[in-house]
């Protein structure tokens, strides 16, 4: 890429990165013209312009399988995942030691306005014991339930885990999911204590609720301050001792696991693969078994922690391919790479994600729906969890259904389409699918069956063809000071909740099981979680299936059209009260125009709610000055009849932020 020398800030930006070579060139048709030509890789300017690398040369020839360990990370949120990881590059020299070194591996614009992991990221370092280096592979995972598909994917590149546990927050709701997805898998772990120059840290406390809860050995615990950078070399022994290297050959035929992918404007798809066997290098031919297209190696590397390229990378090693791949829907995640010449057993893929919530996905305006599809095939390959269909909208246009594992996921995804594509869109309000049996030889003909899943409103049968609806249950855990007991009882009550069980894990905390229906807690039930219990207590959750319900479509009328986009199922005895939330909010997030708004929310032909947005008027009669009162009510007729008439052509303009906001409690 060559950046002309008018375009100063761009050349701040790259310049704040100490290591990025600027080469100047010179214009041979303007000698007096002045560019700088620099090298592109894939990465945040904001953590790149922190860290620099140091110069220790990876040369994984040097490596075999014996001495390699692959490894993830994995917590609760906010418990220092990331700071661990920063801490475990400087120690091994990856990076260079310093005070801005934060959130290395945070590349995403989101995750370091966040403060929190949404994309998992590799990392290869080398560290040394008894003279012998050793290579290691790190995975730093998400900590929030939204994007536990990214933990799952990323243990399977991994032989062993890191367990991390804030020695001040204790056991949380995400460290026990996280322990058994991981135990799940047979990998081995390493219970590390963090956070424990804290003043308010209790080791041993913590210590006994993992012996309580996950039978670990307290003399198996490691105890460390990642801030600080104690007991780092502790953590980095107890890797290469306790975590098997990986099982594979350097002559057998080469066969790799394609974990993820991302897309590079320049260079096309790049595939981020955990070698099992053999060797892949720049030229070779390969095929993906689920196109059998074959590609040219043209680049291939390491992060370390930033993409480096490399000749070759061996069995038991992780590493990126840019292989001229410019369709974005022949990369698939969890399939297996191999030589073109050498056909191989597939490997086990990944079990397929199950979205959560739904919401539909439309261009601001319908010009822009070729911009937003690019972005939003750019976007699926990097985050493999979203399922995507096609819909259109007469209100919206055409535009896409997407599902995915939470609100904060949607949240997220809506932001990096801003972020990095500049795509402004609207979302539809969030919903959870339901499932539904019909009756009646037309229905059954159009949904293909008599059971049929419906994850938008609007395509929900009559209810005269409807036996039996069913929604979707989980099972969540939480994790809380006793004190607050009564009023999680309370909330989880109001949300339809079933206590299973409730058992101490300490003198002074509990871990909650309830059986909740999804659409309850899909929206704000963390948060008013978190409120409740001023930020003590954890909630997570795992899917049970479908249970029989009796649910309602709810309808939104304005100026008794409806408003199709904001259609949603809700709980009998929810209707009522979810429709009177619906007309304040929309009251509140509507503008005023210059005729009558009336609101109103119905279940069929039954209006349950209304209010109204009363017009903007102008004084007519301020002219007056006397005279008899029947100019007056003349003037005010005249009025009425053109707010009358407009009311009829009006059109209403719906505020973006009032399709996401109208859920909100």
């Amino acid at each position: 890429m060559t950046i002309r020398s008018g375009g100063r800030e761009l050349l701040r930006m790259f310049w704040q990165n100490k290591n990025i070579k600027f080469l100047p060139v010179t214009n041979p048709h303007n000698k007096s013209y002045l560019s700088y030509r620099l090298p592109i890789t894939r990465f945040s300017t904001a953590a790149h312009s922190e860290a620099q690398p140091s110069s220790i040369i990876v040369n994984p020839e040097d490596f075999p399988p014996d001495r390699i360990r692959n490894f993830s990370i994995i917590a609760h949120i906010d418990h220092g995942k990331s700071t661990l990881a920063d801490r475990l590059l400087e120690v091994t020299g990856t990076i260079k030691t310093s005070s801005d070194n934060k959130q290395i591996l945070d590349k995403l614009q989101v995750e370091r306005e966040r403060g929190i992991t949404v994309k998992a990221q590799t990392a290869t370092m080398v560290y040394e014991v008894d003279g012998v280096p050793y290579l290691l592979n790190l995975i730093d995972t998400p900590g929030h339930v939204d994007f536990s598909y990214e933990v799952s994917r990323s243990l399977s590149a991994c032989q062993g885990v890191i367990l991390l546990v804030d020695a001040n927050q204790g056991v949380q709701a995400q460290t026990v999911a996280n322990f058994y997805l991981a135990f799940g898998k047979n990998l081995p772990m390493i219970p590390v204590l963090n956070k424990i120059d804290l003043s308010n840290a209790n080791p041993e406390k913590v210590i006994g609720q993992l012996e309580s809860l996950f039978e670990i050995p307290p003399e198996s615990v490691l105890k460390i301050s990642a801030k600080v950078g104690l007991g780092i070399h502790e953590v980095l022994k107890a890797i290469i001792k306790r975590i098997p290297p990986p099982s594979g050959s350097r002559e057998l035929a080469p066969r790799a696991l394609l974990f993820d992918s991302w897309y590079d404007r320049y260079k096309g798809v790049a595939l981020l693969v955990a070698l099992k066997d053999g060797c892949l290098s720049v030229g070779d031919n390969i095929s993906l078994v689920h196109t059998e297209k074959s590609y040219e190696v043209k680049e291939i590397g390491i992060l370390n922690p930033f993409p480096t390229p490399m000749n070759s990378i061996y069995a038991g090693q992780a590493g990126y391919i840019f292989c001229n791949m410019r369709g974005m829907k022949e990369a698939h995640t969890g399939d297996t790479v191999y030589s073109t010449n050498h056909k191989v057993e597939p490997l086990p893929g990944f079990e397929e994600c199950k979205p959560m919530v739904f919401a539909g996905v439309y261009p601001v305006v319908q010009s822009e729906h070729s911009q937003l599809r690019s972005a939003l095939d750019k976007l699926l390959l990097n985050d493999p969890s979203i399922h995507c269909v096609k819909e259109s909208s007469p209100a919206l246009g055409n535009g896409w259904r997407l599902g995915f594992l939470g609100v904060l996921h949607m949240d997220v995804f809506n932001q990096r389409l801003e972020q990095e594509y500049g795509a402004q869109v609207v979302l539809t309000s969030p919903s959870v699918p339901v499932k539904v049996k019909v009756s009646g030889t037309k229905a059954i003909k159009q949904y293909g069956s008599e059971a049929a899943i419906i994850t938008n409103p609007l395509n929900l049968p009559d209810r005269s063809n409807i036996d039996i609806m069913y929604e979707p249950f989980v099972l969540g855990t939480i994790i809380t000071p006793d004190v607050y007991y009564g009023d999680i009882m309370t909330l989880c009550m109001d949300r339809r909740g079933v206590q299973q069980d409730a058992r101490n894990i300490d003198s002074d905390r509990l871990l909650i099981t309830y059986k909740l229906p999804l659409n309850e807690i899909v929206v704000d039930f963390y948060d008013k979680l978190k409120s409740l219990t001023s930020g003590y207590a954890s909630f997570d959750y795992e899917e049970l299936g479908y249970e029989e319900s009796n649910l309602l479509r709810l309808d939104i009328l304005l100026n008794g059209e409806a408003v199709e986009e904001m259609s949603t199922i809700v709980h009998v005895t929810k209707a009522r009260e979810t429709g009177k939330r619906i007309v304040a909010k929309l009251k509140e997030t509507i503008n005023r125009h210059q005729f009558q708004i009336s609101i109103q929310a119905a279940v069929g032909g039954k209006i349950l709610a209304r209010d109204d947005i009363k017009a903007l008027r102008k004084d007519v009669t301020a002219k007056l000055y006397g005279g008899d009162v029947t100019r007056r009510k003349k003037l005010l007729a005249l009025q009425a009849e053109g707010k009358k008439r407009m009311r009829m052509i009006g059109k209403i303009e719906m505020p973006r932020e009032a399709f996401i906001k109208i859920l909100q409690r």
